[in-house]
C-alpha cells in the first residue's frame, strides 16, 4: 500500500473522530484473519520495513500480520518504521499539516497591567448625607420643599418654623436693654438664647425692632437631593427630630461585586475609568475607596466601593456603570488562550519542533488576560505552538499510538482471532504474571509474545507492555525468554511489575 494511501486513510479516520471523545485501545500486536505476512516484510516490495498493522478507526490495537480489520470492513493498514515518531510526540509532513489546518502562536513575553472590568451600581455617598433638624418644639408653617428627590441649592429655603419657646428669652432681652441694665446682664441674656440654639440672625432682628421673633426659616446647608423628607406642611415638630434628609451628588459611589479570583488584585487607591452603560462615549474618573469585609456565599464575589467624580451631576442613584480598574503593569509571559487544552486536572499545549514534529508539554497558567493568559511555568519564550488543530493532532497521533491519553478511555485486547476478548476485566492494581518472549523493547514499551493468563482468561497472544519508568528493566533484550507480572494501566493499557529473565537472547 502507497504512502499516500495511507495518508488519506488516516485524513478520513481525523475526519469521523475530530472535536469528539476518541477511542483509545490497549496496545496490542495481534494475528490478523486471513494473515500472510510477518513483521518486517513490505507490502509491494519497495523496501520499507513494516513495525505493525493497524485500523485507522480503532488507533489502538496492533496486529503483526495484514488481514482484513477485525473492528471495520476495511484492510489492516501498516505503520513503516521510517514513520515511527519518537515517545514524546508525533512527526507529520508538511502537507497534511497544511490539509489540517494548523495555526501556530509564539510564546511573547509583554508588559500587561492587572486591568479587568466590572459593573457597578450608582449609589448615593453616604458620608455626603446632611441631616437638617430643628433644636426647638414649634410648628410648620409653610414647606418650600414638598416631595422627596427634589434637588436644591445650598441656602435654598425648606421650611419656615413657628417657635413660641423662642419669644420669652427674646422680650427678656429686650426689657433689659430698655431698662438700660449694665452690659454684663444683656450680654449674659444674649448668651443663653445662643445656648437655646436661637439663631443669631433672629437675636439681631428682634433687637433691631425692638419685638420678639418667633418664625425662622430652615435652609439647606449643602447643595443636593431631599434623600428623606420627614415632615408636612402643619404638623408639630419636636426638638432633634430629623426633618430633612439631603443627600450630595457632587461625588457618588459605584459599588461592584468583584469574583474572589480579582478581588485579591484591588487595592484602596486604584484609578478607575468609568463610563455609562447606556452611554459609552460619557465617562468618568474615580478611586477604590474600599473593600468591603462580606463575601457573598451563593455568588462568591465581594462588594468594591468605588467613588466615581459627579460634579456636573450626570450621574443619579440606579444608573449601571461599566468600571475599568486599571492594575500595576508587569513583564508576563503570555501565550494565546485558544493553543491552552484544559482537561479540568491540567493544562496542556502542543509544541512544534522542527521538522514537523509535535509534542505535548503540560503548563501551568496565571492570570486570564482575555485572548491571552499568563504562563507560569513549563514554556519558554519564542517557544511555537499550535493555537488551532490540537485535537486533528491528537487523533493523528493517536493513530501512531504515540501521544499520552487526552482522554482515558480503554479497550478489551483482541483475541487471536481479531474479536475483543469477552471477560470481566481486572481492577486497577492486581497483577497478573504470565511467561513469554521478548519481540521488541521501546522506548515507551516491551512487546511480548506470552501465553494464556488465567486470571483474564486471556489465550495466548502478543502485545505491548508499559514500563514503570523509561528506564526499567534495560537487561531485557529481545529473543529473551522471561516470566514477567504486570497490572492494569500506563499508556499502553498495561504496565510490567517485574521481569525475570529465564532464557536470554542466543547472540548473532
Amino acid at each position: 500500500m502507497k504512502r499516500s494511501n495511507v495518508t488519506m486513510l488516516g485524513l478520513i479516520a481525523l475526519t469521523l473522530v475530530a472535536g469528539a471523545a476518541f477511542y483509545v485501545g490497549r496496545t496490542t500486536v495481534q494475528s490478523a484473519p486471513g494473515a500472510s505476512m510477518t513483521p518486517g516484510t513490505t507490502p509491494g516490495n519497495d523496501g520499507r520495513k513494516v513495525l505493525y498493522w493497524h485500523d485507522p478507526m480503532v488507533p489502538g490495537p496492533r496486529f503483526d500480520k495484514p488481514g482484513k480489520s477485525p473492528f471495520m470492513d476495511m484492510q489492516l493498514v501498516p505503520m513503516y518504521a521510517d514513520s515511527q515518531p519518537t515517545s514524546s510526540g508525533v512527526t507529520i509532513s508538511p502537507g497534511v499539516q497544511q490539509n489540517l489546518g494548523i495555526r501556530y502562536a509564539t510564546v511573547r513575553r509583554a508588559d500587561v497591567s492587572s486591568s479587568f472590568d466590572a459593573i457597578g451600581t450608582v449609589q448615593f455617598d453616604e458620608r455626603l448625607n446632611v441631616a437638617v433638624q430643628t433644636r426647638v418644639a414649634g410648628y410648620v408653617e409653610r414647606l418650600s420643599v414638598r416631595a422627596p428627590m427634589e434637588r436644591v441649592r445650598k441656602g435654598q429655603a425648606l421650611a419656615t418654623i413657628f417657635a413660641p419657646e423662642w419669644l420669652g428669652p427674646q422680650n427678656e432681652l429686650i426689657a433689659l436693654q430698655r431698662a438700660g441694665v449694665s452690659p454684663d446682664l444683656v450680654a449674659a441674656a444674649r448668651e443663653r438664647m445662643r445656648a437655646m440654639s436661637i439663631p443669631g440672625e433672629l437675636i439681631r432682628q428682634s433687637e433691631k425692632a425692638g419685638v420678639a421673633q418667633a418664625r425662622f426659616v430652615l435652609t439647606a446647608p449643602v447643595s443636593g437631593v431631599i434623600a428623606e423628607l420627614g415632615v408636612r406642611e402643619g404638623v408639630a415638630v419636636a426638638s432633634g427630630v430629623t426633618l430633612f434628609r439631603i443627600a450630595g451628588l457632587e461625588k457618588v459611589w459605584a459599588t461592584a461585586e468583584v469574583p474572589e479570583a480579582q478581588a485579591l488584585r484591588l487595592a484602596a487607591g486604584q484609578k478607575v475609568q468609568a463610563a455609562l452603560q447606556a452611554d459609552a462615549s460619557q465617562t468618568f474618573a474615580g478611586e477604590l475607596k474600599e473593600i468591603l469585609p462580606e463575601i457573598s456565599s451563593s455568588t462568591r464575589t465581594l462588594k468594591a466601593r468605588f467613588e466615581v467624580d459627579n460634579a456636573q451631576g450626570r450621574l443619579t442613584p440606579g444608573m449601571l456603570l461599566r468600571l475599568q480598574v486599571g492594575g500595576a503593569r508587569s513583564s508576563r509571559l503570555l501565550v494565546a488562550s485558544e493553543a491552552v487544552i484544559r482537561t479540568g486536572k491540567r493544562s496542556v499545549v502542543i509544541v512544534s519542533r522542527e521538522g514537523g514534529a509535535f509534542e505535548p508539554r503540560e503548563v501551568s497558567l496565571g492570570a486570564d488576560l482575555g485572548d491571552d493568559v499568563e504562563v507560569v511555568q513549563g514554556l519558554a519564550e519564542g517557544a511555537r505552538v499550535v493555537a488551532s488543530g490540537q485535537f486533528l493532532i491528537d487523533s493523528e497521533a493517536r493513530l501512531r499510538s504515540v501521544l499520552g491519553n487526552m482522554t482515558a478511555s480503554a479497550a478489551p485486547p483482541p483475541t487471536a482471532s481479531g474479536s475483543p476478548v469477552s471477560s470481566t476485566p481486572a481492577t486497577t492494581g492486581t497483577s497478573h504474571r504470565a511467561e513469554g518472549k521478548v519481540e521488541r523493547v521501546e522506548a515507551d514499551g516491551i512487546t511480548i509474545s506470552h501465553g494464556p493468563v488465567a486470571s483474564l482468561k486471556w489465550p495466548a497472544m502478543t502485545m505491548g507492555f508499559s514500563r514503570p519508568t523509561p528506564g526499567a528493566f534495560a537487561d531485557v533484550k529481545p529473543g529473551d525468554t522471561v516470566r514477567f507480572e504486570f497490572r492494569e494501566g500506563g499508556p499502553l493499557g498495561y504496565e510490567l511489575l517485574s521481569v525475570e529473565r529465564l532464557q536470554p537472547a542466543a547472540k548473532q
